[in-house]
């Protein structure tokens, strides 16, 4: 290490100690989650606070090596192998432990155990694992994952034919041209094996979690819904309106997605004689953030999905912690890796997911396009945050947007207009009202076309976003016009 590195402080990665404890315990814990992380280094020889450099006299620094070297062996379950070397700097000699990630995880101190002595890195500290952590890890060292977990819920053909119908239908709800419905097929039972939403045991059908989680049966996922919230300013202390939306893990991302559109600006440009209703955030993006949160989020933990709306920002929190070998610099990059194999098969079937690792730059380009701050990934160790920064919009004295600002949305939005498909039967309702009463409530639509108010609340913006459907004037007093 270099006098600079040193003074640097101790990073998440980096701790210092002045001695080797007479206590192994003390920094084995840490030993143990480096291994359970993403690697780290622990220094003996430096104070921790001053980062000065003690080091150690040259008759006792092998010593104390072997001493290190012997502690880790013994205390740690599977076995942990470090890199043990010796520096000197500036006369003094130091011993540099280097912890790789390990292949075998969950590590833990063979002295607590497994329930109690696997440990984590959190924000640059050393911490016990929760439960549903230690569950995680050991699925991924099996390289299965939650979602394809059986449970004890035995499936008819005909629970099974209902189930694919309603993913058939929710794809084609969300593809983007004629040929792309032509072409699309309904799956079948096999189709459900090979994405592992169902098992096959001893001539028997049985539900996976992921099964159950887009099924709507989640009496045992108590942390699987999304919360939503507008809050006054950029903390969290005053709230203007909140919701939770429960049920099948689809129609959430659907109500969660029209939840933010009714709370975001909705400015719009004149072209003519039209006026186009253009939202102060690209609406893909806001889709897609959430979409993401849904499927790669941990359904183990107990925790929930925070979609969030403040003055500067909308900010979806998602439970769980990143893979090990997974950074926000590679994510940017387009790396991907799939939390939940098998919602994520159901939901790239369903058109939900677009391309493998393409959200995160594909985000990154549309709010370049909208001419928004650049957005931010955060790792909170135990959960995921993406911020999509708002810019105030520019309107006139008639309430419409400066065009400058959104020029380069208007072209690919009159480009998806050309493209738009034609409407499924629940569409082609909506539009018949909206013809005949264009003031017409959201509730009031429900009971006039029967459909529900949660589907409603996600066809309205997506016929927006098909170029035949346009909103003016405010939520309370404006109204709908048809396109014809």
């Amino acid at each position: 290490m270099t006098i600079e590195e040193i003074f640097a402080g101790e990073t998440d990665n980096l701790e210092f100690k002045e001695d080797i404890p007479a206590k192994s315990e003390k920094y084995m814990k840490t030993v143990v989650a480096f291994a359970n992380g993403s690697g780290g280094r622990i220094v003996f020889g430096v104070e921790n606070d001053t980062w000065n450099v003690i080091g150690f006299a040259k008759e006792e620094v092998f010593r104390k090596m072997d001493a290190i070297t012997n502690a880790i062996y013994d205390s740690c379950d599977p076995k942990i192998a470090p890199s043990v070397g010796i520096q000197d700097v500036d006369g003094k000699y130091i011993i540099v432990v280097d912890v790789p990630s390990g292949m075998q995880r969950p590590y833990c101190l063979k002295s607590q155990g497994m329930l109690d002595g696997v440990y984590l890195r959190v924000a640059g500290t050393t911490r016990k694992a929760a439960r549903y952590q230690i569950q995680e890890m050991i699925l991924d060292a099996g390289n299965r994952s939650f979602d394809q977990q059986k449970v004890e819920r035995e499936l008819s053909d005909q629970e099974m034919e209902q189930f694919c119908d309603r993913l058939y239908h929710h794809a084609q709800e969300l593809c983007n041209t004629d040929a792309d419905k032509a072409s699309l097929k309904k799956i079948g039972k096999n189709q459900l094996l090979s994405y592992k939403l169902v098992l096959e045991e001893n001539e028997k059908y049985y539900a996976t979690n992921g099964y159950q989680l887009i099924d709507g049966r989640l009496d045992e996922y108590f942390g699987a819904s999304i919360q939503c919230a507008v809050f006054k300013g950029t903390v969290r202390n005053i709230f203007i309106t909140r919701k939770e939306f429960k049920g099948s893990i689809d129609e959430q991302i659907e109500s969660a997605y029209a939840f933010v559109l009714e709370h975001i600006n909705l400015g719009a440009r004149i072209d003519g004689l039209a006026r186009q209703d253009i939202y102060e955030l690209p609406i893909r993006t806001i889709r897609e953030i959430i979409t993401n949160a849904v499927c790669h989020r941990s359904y183990l933990s107990p925790d929930k999905i925070q979609v969030a709306l403040f003055d500067d920002r909308l900010e979806v929190t998602s439970p769980g912690m990143l893979d090990h070998d997974l950074t926000i610099e590679k994510m940017k990059t387009g790396l991907s890796k799939v939390r939940n194999k098998a919602i994520a098969e159901a939901f790239a079937y369903m058109n939900l997911i677009e391309a493998w690792g393409s959200g995160i730059p594909k985000m990154y380009d549309e709010a370049k396009a909208y001419g928004l701050p650049e957005p931010e990934l955060i790792d909170l160790d135990s959960d995921f945050r993406v911020n999509l920064y708002r810019r105030t919009m520019e309107f006139d004295q008639h309430g419409v947007v400066d065009p400058r600002l959104v020029a380069k949305v208007n072209e690919t939005n009159e480009t998806d207009a050309t493209d738009a498909t034609n409407l499924n039967k629940e569409e082609n309702a909506i539009m018949s009202v909206l013809k005949m009463n264009p003031t017409i409530t959201q509730k009031e639509l429900n009971k006039e076309t029967g459909i529900s108010l949660g589907t409603i609340k996600r066809l309205l913006p997506k016929l927006q976003e098909k170029g035949v459907l346009e909103r003016t004037g405010n939520r309370r007093s404006g109204k709908w016009i048809v396109k014809e």
